[in-house]
């Protein structure tokens, strides 16, 4: 079955190893070094270099349509053979959304609130960063579905970093 872990950056090795993924998203600031782990290809390891941010500021990269249609491109051409592994400095906010991204991409038909409450109910400290989701949903003319399911989640529990979590479907 395809699945889509996350984790922060501190256990990136660790969860590679674990999960067995073979493909793999970083979404980082810029100047942040990130060892790709042993296993997964360079051609299979997306970086976008973006900053957890909702608004302009200054020494930071703002999420914009590229970032999306990056992530979007790679995820689309995952063979889904091997999970898929997303992660960024936190594992809270922006590898969350490209999770949801991700998934709401890959089915299409599949209601976004419900891949919504299961990036929830496997993450409580999960708070997907509302701007790359809304470039997504205008992205993938989810028509705003996507924004509303990510804002009936919620804010997730405060946290240093998240806890790794897995996002399954069928």
């Amino acid at each position: 079955m395809p699945c889509i872990h996350v984790c922060p950056l501190s256990k990136l090795p660790e969860t590679a190893r674990a999960t067995g993924a073979r493909s793999l998203v970083t979404l980082i600031d810029e100047g942040t070094a990130v060892r790709r782990p042993a296993g997964i290809a360079a051609e299979e390891h997306l970086v976008v270099v973006v900053s957890d941010i909702v608004a302009e500021l200054d020494g930071h990269t703002l999420p914009a349509k590229s970032h999306v249609e990056e992530l979007l491109a790679f995820v689309l051409r995952w063979d889904q053979a091997a999970p898929l592994l997303i992660h960024c400095f936190a594992g809270v906010s922006r590898s969350t959304a490209a999770a949801f991204i991700a998934a709401c991409a890959l089915r299409p038909h599949r209601n976004e609130a419900e891949i919504a409450q299961a990036v929830r109910a496997n993450s409580p400290t999960a708070t997907p960063n509302p701007r790359l989701v809304a470039i997504a949903d205008a992205t993938l003319g989810r028509n705003g579905r996507m924004v509303a399911a990510v804002e009936k989640i919620g804010r997730g529990c405060n946290c240093f970093e998240g806890a790794p979590f897995v996002l399954e479907w069928r």
